[in-house]
């Protein structure tokens, strides 16, 4: 096999028959010893995909665990025709919930209370935590109680596409959650090849302020 003529083809084809991101070291250990590229020419080999695809319905990007495709966030809602099933609509409050989480790592469950003003119910975590496995338990607060600490997950960032919590868009008023300033929590791109399940699963939506109530159920 010819490294140089073959590496960007043989690349594509294992990130779209991955079932999940894989890592620049992950992709090096398909190789064997003596045909394995150098780390640069790995890379640059990455660079040529992604400019590939400029003109595509699909694009390959890294996330936090590793590069895989997706379909274009512009052709999503065309792409989303092809399934009846729609996607659920999770709660106001699961969606502020979540974005206290992601700005204010780590947090505790009281905290988020005490600015969201009323009490987080044990199904929102249930789902943030077991369900979608978007957040984790991180340590114990050194308060009275020892309240458990809460961030996000490597899920969650793979979910909306992050490589880092440093994408996260600026949201400077947070704190002022009744403006609905939750733009950051759209409905994520579409992996390739598990497009379907995407699809069918439960995707964010965030509904209009006069159609939800702040309410505590999902």
């Amino acid at each position: 096999m010819s490294i140089e003529i073959n590496l960007q083809a043989l690349l594509e084809a294992i990130l779209l028959a991955a079932a999940k991101p894989l890592t620049e070291e992950q992709l090096l250990n398909l190789f064997e010893e003596e045909e394995r590229p150098s780390i640069d020419v790995l890379r640059e080999a990455l660079g040529d995909l992604q400019n590939a695809c400029e003109m595509r319905g699909i694009e390959l990007i890294e996330v936090a665990s590793g590069y895989r495709f997706q379909v274009k966030q512009k052709w999503v809602p065309w792409v989303g025709k092809l399934w009846d099933e729609k996607p659920q609509k999770y709660s106001r409050a699961l969606l502020e919930t979540l974005a206290l989480i992601a700005y204010r790592q780590p947090i505790t469950r009281g905290e988020i209370e005490d600015i969201r003003g009323v009490a987080v119910s044990t199904s929102i975590f249930k789902t943030l935590l077991e369900d979608r496995e978007w957040i984790r338990m991180v340590g114990h607060k050194e308060v009275p109680g020892r309240p458990a600490l809460f961030a996000t997950t490597k899920g969650f960032l793979d979910y909306f596409g992050l490589k880092s919590l440093q994408e996260l868009p600026s949201l400077p008023d947070i704190m002022n959650l009744e403006t609905g300033n939750l733009d950051l929590l759209e409905q994520p791109l579409l992996p390739i090849p598990e497009i379907e399940s995407q699809l069918t699963a439960e995707c964010l939506e965030i509904a209009e302020m006069e159609e939800m109530e702040d309410v505590e159920t999902e």
